[in-house]
């Protein structure tokens, strides 16, 4: 593959979860529009012709296609994995898998959904795992890395197959009527508003590792 095929590809893992499916259109509606690889368990139903869809195992990736850029959306719950361990292997593994990947087909830059409050010493096991893996990718030496720390998601689950999730349906059903009252890293944040603001912070290409935080995404996303 040339040098110009390499600049325009562009490599998605996640792309039917709730900020990953935000990505697809937005990175489509590029001049010119990249050649988007998204590495998918299984396509969707309704899978966009533009999107060259690879189906793949996050535990034994093949080699992916040349690409300049790369975005990470995977992520699960304990309760949607069924354990701490199964947890980890998406929320670690697979992520750190991509990343090497990525890293591997020529990618420079590289933004990955994160969470809020995250960090490797963090007590909690969700927030810890997060921050292990933020470290670990910002290990591999990518040029330009974006790391999206949003808070409470909002997006239509259902649309995508997912199961509800209850305690984010009641938090988000609770802070409605005071958003506005809600400081601005904290309150909860679309998805699209996150894929949005993660594919502006990366196109910024600043240098080195790039935390952003939730507040940050609602503005780079407006």
């Amino acid at each position: 593959m040339n040098a110009r095929s390499t600049q325009a590809g562009v490599l998605l893992a996640g792309a039917t979860g709730l900020v990953g499916r935000a990505l697809v259109p937005l990175l489509l509606a590029r001049k010119p529009p990249p050649r988007l690889h998204a590495l998918v368990r299984r396509a969707p139903d309704a899978a966009d012709a533009r999107v060259h869809w690879l189906r793949v195992d996050f535990a034994r990736l093949p080699a992916l296609p040349a690409a300049a850029e790369a975005y990470c959306c995977l992520g699960s719950t304990i309760k949607q994995a069924g354990s701490q361990a199964a947890f980890r292997a998406v929320d670690f593994d697979a992520v750190l898998a991509f990343a090497h990947a990525a890293r591997a087909a020529g990618v420079q830059r590289f933004a990955v959904v994160s969470a809020l409050g995250a960090g490797a010493r963090s007590h909690g096991f969700y927030n810890r795992v997060k921050g292990e893996m933020e470290d670990a990718v910002g290990a591999l030496g990518f040029d330009s890395l974006v790391i999206a720390r949003p808070s409470l998601l909002a997006g239509d689950r259902a649309a995508l197959g997912q199961p509800a999730r209850t305690g984010e349906r009641l938090a988000l059903w609770l802070s409605a009527p005071i958003g506005g009252l809600i400081p601005k890293g904290l309150r909860p944040i679309k998805a699209d508003t996150v894929a949005r603001g993660m594919m502006v912070a990366l196109q910024q290409q600043r240098r080195g590792v790039r935390i952003v935080e939730s507040g940050e995404l609602q503005e780079l996303g407006s």
